[in-house]
């Protein structure tokens, strides 16, 4: 499955004004890998992510996807080129119906084509939605917010999927269910970046995993290797 690495972060650096957050960060997904980056909160961690997908622009440093770099490519060129964001918190609009928060998901030329077909795959993949499709998004539980979140991105046809926290304020059985989405899409050919606070649950699915601390990478290897880690059992685990 994998054919050599679909994203590349090198050495990237950022700041937001006169305050650094990222130093030197570097990591590698390559296709058909989930790929978790792991921290504390005010680690870098969404930062990162933002600066992948555009919203952010990096102070050093270089991001290629496919082989091209991205730093002259704004976020919504990023989107057609297939990278998808599902972010921390959600950020569904909540006035509008579920349906309605899916199709705009479809905004890249390329997906517009394929609204229906794209459609119907995410009320496959969570029939609930389908049962709440006239639902404003606003009354949803928090299991269901996600749901749609994820199924907004996947309207977007994406070949790497960003994950911001998806298990943040879910209940333990939620966080469960969330998970097993993730490694469903996997199965299904998506690509996956993972930033999650839950080490444990995390690095169950993910191949590998960077963890970041103030800005940089301090450890990176297998997810075995990581569970393994006695600093990483410390400090995360409290084991």
């Amino acid at each position: 499955m994998k054919n050599g690495a679909l994203l590349e972060v090198r050495d990237l650096s950022l700041a937001y004004g006169d305050v650094q957050v990222l130093f030197g960060v570097s990591l590698r997904v390559d296709e058909g890998e989930i790929v978790t980056l792991l921290g504390s909160n005010g680690a870098g961690k969404t930062t990162t992510l933002r600066a992948i997908s555009g919203l952010r622009p990096p102070r050093g440093g270089d991001i290629t996807f496919r082989g091209e770099s991205l730093l002259k490519v704004p976020a919504s060129r990023r989107a057609e080129l297939g990278i998808a964001l599902v972010p921390e918190g959600r950020e569904l609009w909540p006035q509008l119906t579920v349906r309605e928060n899916l199709e705009l998901g479809s905004y890249t030329k390329s997906a517009r084509g394929r609204m229906k077909q794209n459609l119907e795959r995410v009320f496959s993949t969570f029939p609930r939605l389908r049962e709440r499709h006239a639902q404003l998004a606003g009354s949803l539980s928090g299991g269901e917010q996600q749901m749609c979140a994820i199924g907004r991105a996947l309207m977007s046809e994406p070949r790497l999927l960003m994950l911001d926290e998806p298990s943040l304020g879910l209940a333990p059985i939620l966080v469960d269910q969330t998970f097993q989405i993730v490694r469903t899409l996997h199965e299904q050919g998506l690509t996956v970046l993972l930033v999650e606070q839950n080490l444990q649950k995390a690095l169950e699915i993910a191949q590998r995993g960077y963890v970041i601390e103030t800005g940089t990478v301090k450890l990176s290897g297998s997810s075995s290797d990581l569970l393994a880690d006695p600093a990483i059992r410390s400090a995360y685990l409290g084991l």
